[in-house]
C-alpha cells in the first residue's frame, strides 16, 4: 500500500466513524425533543394522540378542579381554543388561574391533554415567545405587556445609586 492510499484509508476510516457517532447523537436526540404548540395550533395540526409536546397559554378562570390524590385539572387557552389538562402532581406556586403556564405530556384519544410537567411563569411581565406571537396574530395582545403597572416606583438603577438615595434620606 502506498502512502496516499494509506492516508486516504485512515481520513475514510475517520469519516465513517464521525457519521456513526452522529447518527448516533441525532437518533439519541430525537426521542427527548419536545416542541412547543399552543391550543390553537393543536387544533389546525390534529396532533397524534401519544406524541409529546409542550402546550403554552392563559389558564381559563373558573376552569381549575382539584381531585383526590392531587389530581388537576384545567383548560388551556390562547385566545382562539381550548384545551383541557389533567395533571397529577403538586403544581407550582406561581399557578393560578388567568395565568401563563406551559405544559409538557401528550393528548390522550379522548383528546385531554395529560401531564408530567407543569411550569407556570415567573412573574407578571414573562411569556414564552410563540404564546405572545400567537397572541398578537389574534389581536389579543395588550400594549402594556412587559411594561411596569402604574403607581409602582422605579427602583434605583445601580447599587451606587441606591446607597446614595438611602445616604441622602437619611441626612434630611
Amino acid at each position: 500500500m502506498t502512502r496516499k492510499q494509506r492516508r486516504l484509508t485512515i481520513i475514510g476510516g475517520a469519516l465513517f466513524v464521525l457519521a456513526v457517532a452522529a447518527g448516533l447523537v441525532l437518533n439519541a436526540l430525537r426521542d427527548s425533543i419536545v416542541f412547543f404548540s399552543t391550543p390553537t395550533m393543536v387544533a389546525e395540526k390534529h396532533v397524534a394522540p401519544g406524541k409529546r409536546f409542550r402546550l403554552g397559554g392563559l389558564v381559563q378562570p373558573g376552569s381549575l378542579k382539584r381531585g383526590a390524590d392531587l389530581a388537576v385539572s384545567f383548560e388551556v387557552a390562547d385566545g382562539g381554543a381550548k384545551l383541557p389538562v389533567a395533571y397529577k402532581g403538586i403544581l407550582p406556586d406561581l399557578f393560578r388561574e388567568g395565568q401563563g403556564v406551559v405544559a409538557e405530556g401528550a393528548l390522550d384519544a379522548s383528546g385531554v391533554f395529560k401531564a408530567d410537567t407543569v411550569l407556570a411563569k415567573h412573574d407578571e411581565t414573562y411569556m414564552p415567545k410563540e404564546v405572545a406571537d400567537s397572541l398578537k396574530k389574534q389581536g389579543h395582545w395588550k400594549d402594556d405587556y412587559g411594561k411596569p403597572k402604574a403607581g409602582a416606583k422605579p427602583g434605583p438603577v445601580s447599587m451606587r445609586e441606591g446607597a446614595e438615595k438611602t445616604a441622602a434620606g437619611a441626612t434630611q
